[in-house]
């Protein structure tokens, strides 16, 4: 499904990946509920090929579940990242450098970033920094899938 949300259009499965993330979400009593949730941006150039951000999806059903405000303009992907599928650790670290700015400062103690795969983890923790250094107190990663790398 993850696959199917992310290459070939199925939109729908991110409401369906989301509400299940929501309701794992909900039943493990979070000490540290995120006052927001930021999905991961994609560049101009990909949103443009795909026709949507499947992190946004997944989102929208996350955020109605818990309550929680997704805020998708928060941090902008400023540069095209080359697919980090073929890339490794290092490659993917540098890869991403830089990728991210955020819109604003933030005044929020606790944000979620939301993303679909979480593999070497080189993505969430660049936007994470980015976060940091607006104002976050804390960052927390969200991920329908792992996949090992």
């Amino acid at each position: 499904m993850v696959l199917a949300l992310k290459f070939q259009g199925a939109v729908a499965h991110g409401r369906v990946l989301g509400t299940l993330l929501g309701r794992r979400l909900k039943r493990e009593a979070m000490r540290d509920v995120p006052e927001i949730i930021v999905p991961m941006p994609l560049s101009e150039e990909r949103f443009r090929e795909r026709g949507y951000n499947q992190a946004v999806e997944l989102g929208w059903a996350v955020s109605g579940m818990l309550g929680i405000p997704l805020e998708t303009d928060l941090v902008v992907r400023q540069r095209h990242t080359r697919e980090q599928t073929a890339l490794s650790r290092k490659e993917r670290k540098e890869n991403v450098r830089r990728a991210f700015v955020a819109t604003r400062k933030v005044h929020k103690a606790s944000i979620a970033v939301l993303d679909d795969v979480v593999t070497t983890g080189c993505t969430a923790n660049e936007l994470a920094k980015v976060l940091l250094r607006a104002g976050a107190q804390r960052v927390q990663v969200w991920a329908v899938a792992h996949a090992g790398h």
